[in-house]
């Protein structure tokens, strides 16, 4: 079990401002689950238009919270298989339900678990808690990709 801080999120995502949406991993068990903080504040770029008078997280990039902790998670369970030249990419998105608005003051609990693995297609369902309210839950597939 290993906490990672945004140095290390940095190093094992290649997504940087403003697509870089985690801040801190609590823990993550290689083969396992992961559970990653994403803190939101009102100065989200995303919240400009999103709504001006009602700021709302866009449920998609909820999904794209889950899907950042699940490429922590399958980089961290390949380990030294995994070099810094890997981009994980989403392949597909099922599932996905919302069931209460994310705003400016939630910290996002995100979690999820590797539930298959074949050859280079992932499926981790995840899910995100503010507090102990089921906020978003999906299941992410991707693939990786290693740079040339």
């Amino acid at each position: 079990m290993t906490a990672i801080d945004i140095q290390g999120i940095r190093r094992l995502l290649p997504h940087r401002y403003p697509f870089l949406l985690l801040d801190y991993v609590e823990h993550v068990e290689a083969g396992g689950s992961i559970t990653a903080i994403k803190n939101i504040t009102a100065n989200e770029p995303f919240l400009q238009g999103h709504f001006p008078e009602f700021p709302v997280f866009p449920g998609v990039l909820l999904v794209e919270c889950i899907a950042q902790a699940a490429a922590i998670l399958a980089s961290e369970t390949v380990g030294a298989e995994a070099s810094q030249d890997t981009l994980y990419l989403l392949a597909g998105i099922n599932r996905a339900r919302f069931k209460q608005f994310a705003v400016p003051g939630d910290q996002l609990r995100i979690t999820a678990t590797i539930d298959r693995r074949s050859g280079k297609l992932w499926r981790c369902p995840g899910s995100i808690r503010v507090g102990e309210k089921l906020t978003c839950e999906a299941e992410v597939l991707f693939t990786h990709k290693v740079l040339e």
